[in-house]
């Protein structure tokens, strides 16, 4: 078989998988390059098992109050660890295979090992000194061995890795990245959790679910520090009223580890340090590109604050090597990659009326209880921007669904462009709001007015009247509250 392709993508994870696929779609050779684990972090370690992770705890959840719905239930409920993790892993080889299929769908060859960028348009690959973490599923057939491979294009999604502190490394026994802490060998007492972004929060949602004793430590002003603050505001509110212990505006300066402990020194807003001991730790300071050892340097490809940089096409200062996905920068979203995987191939298909990524239009989800998610701009970003806007809100203790699921602590937040009717931003905390979003963001997309969206009809009943009610709310027109 010929060595020679169209398009080779290094990476197989959301960005790297969907690219290969709508290569092979379009008509161009295509192979793909894999060290470690086909479908990537997102489906093996991220996105996809932690939401396992979630849904056994929400059920772990109603469980434990059936009274609050009218059942009861007898005896003791109880989490079982093991089978938790199990499920979860199971979940997670599931997708594993289930992209080792797509790349056989769609004669996408699959490259296994180390690449590397010899020169443009040719990549050497090496055998993987990477061990998976856990067997996955069995790789196609169509698995070619190491050896160098030329393609026109080239397109690095290499992904991240989890950000360590100078001086707070994540051991893998007392202090966990999300790797560890999906998968811990026992359940622990006490959790200190640094860092409350998507990752951190999210972690810190499902054990304390599960009963354990959770304590935030967040540098910034806010949890969730990109969200909308009274967003944020409101999530922390539930976190608190669930038992969890947030500190803000503090940082871990130090840790000492004992022989089954860790006592974090913290640094309070005033200055003072307090002594925190917990258990475990988990680090979720965020990640980094995994830039290092592809060639880039050689090559002379631009990197920017640790990531490749690109246009708004993936493509890099090197003709023919394009970049995708986490190693392009942020947002550190699974989605983002997939949409950016599909421009950059377009693109290099020459088809036409290929738009650029616009990052104010991707969505952000955290899947905690209460959910997080939001699109566009917030109001303080709004108001930076010295536009003059009108903001919407609807409670959803004022929705007739949630009361009935018993599910009426949650919020909806609009904002819009006072002279223009634009839907400059959506803001939502409470259940499933990671999937109401998508009205707004589709909304956003069609450049949908406050007109349009007041005379689209909503069913009934349903939580998605709460984004009707919120738009209505910004123009004094709401109905139900």
């Amino acid at each position: 078989m010929s060595n020679t392709y169209d398009v080779i993508v290094i990476g197989s994870g959301p960005g790297g998988y969907i690219a290969a696929i709508r290569a092979a779609q379009l008509g161009l050779k295509t192979a793909i390059v894999e060290r470690e684990h086909l479908a990537g972090i997102c489906s093996n370690w991220g996105c996809i098992p932690t939401k396992a992770l979630l849904r056994s705890a929400e059920i772990f959840h109603y469980a434990k109050h059936p009274g609050d719905y009218g059942i009861k239930i007898e005896g003791s409920v109880t989490p079982d660890l093991n089978a938790i993790v199990a499920r979860s892993r199971g979940i997670a080889q599931r997708m594993n295979g289930g992209v080792g299929f797509l790349m056989k769908k769609n004669k996408v060859d699959i490259i296994w090992g180390e690449a590397k960028l010899s020169k443009p348009g040719e990549i050497v690959v090496s055998k993987t000194s990477k061990k998976p973490l856990e067997p996955q599923a069995p790789l196609p057939k169509n698995v070619l061995p190491e050896g160098t491979y030329t393609a026109k294009h080239i397109i690095v999604a290499t992904g991240a890795r989890p950000r360590a502190l100078p001086g707070i490394e994540p051991d893998g026994k007392l202090i966990w990245t999300y790797f560890e802490a999906m998968k811990p060998a026992e359940m622990p007492k006490s959790l200190l959790v640094m860092g409350s972004g998507a990752i951190g929060i999210e972690f810190a949602s499902f054990y304390r679910t599960l009963g354990v004793d959770v304590t935030v430590v967040e540098v910034m002003k806010t949890v969730m520090p990109v969200e909308d603050a009274e967003i944020s505001a409101l999530a922390k509110k539930q976190f608190e009223k669930q038992g969890m212990k947030i500190h803000l505006e503090a940082k871990v300066t130090k840790v000492e580890k004992g022989a089954n402990s860790i006592t974090a020194h913290v640094e309070m807003k005033d200055g003072k340090v307090e002594k925190i001991t917990a258990d475990r730790m988990i680090s979720a300071v965020g990640v980094q590109a995994n830039i290092e050892n592809i060639g880039l340097e050689a090559l002379g490809v631009k990197t920017d604050r640790g990531f490749i940089a690109i246009d708004g096409y993936g493509k890099t200062n090197v003709p023919g090597i394009y970049a995708i996905g986490d190693v392009a920068g942020p947002p550190m979203l699974a989605h983002k990659a997939e949409h950016e995987a599909v421009i950059c191939v377009e693109k290099i298909a020459g088809l036409p009326n290929v738009h650029p990524m616009d990052k104010l239009k991707i969505p952000g989800c955290t899947y905690c209880h209460p959910q997080v998610a939001s699109v566009g701009l917030t109001e303080a970003k709004a108001k930076e921007q010295g536009r003059d806007i009108r903001v919407g809100r609807f409670p959803f203790v004022a929705n007739g669904k949630a009361i009935a699921l018993g599910e009426d602590q949650g919020l909806v937040k609009t904002i819009f462009d006072k002279k223009t009717g634009e839907l400059l931003g959506a803001h939502l905390v409470g259940a499933e709001v990671t999937e109401l979003i998508q009205g707004f963001v589709i909304a956003m997309n069609l450049e949908t007015t406050e007109e349009e969206l007041m005379h689209t009809i909503f069913p009934h009943p349903t939580i998605s009247e709460t984004l009707k009610e919120s738009v209505l709310d910004a123009y004094g027109r709401a109905l139900n509250a």
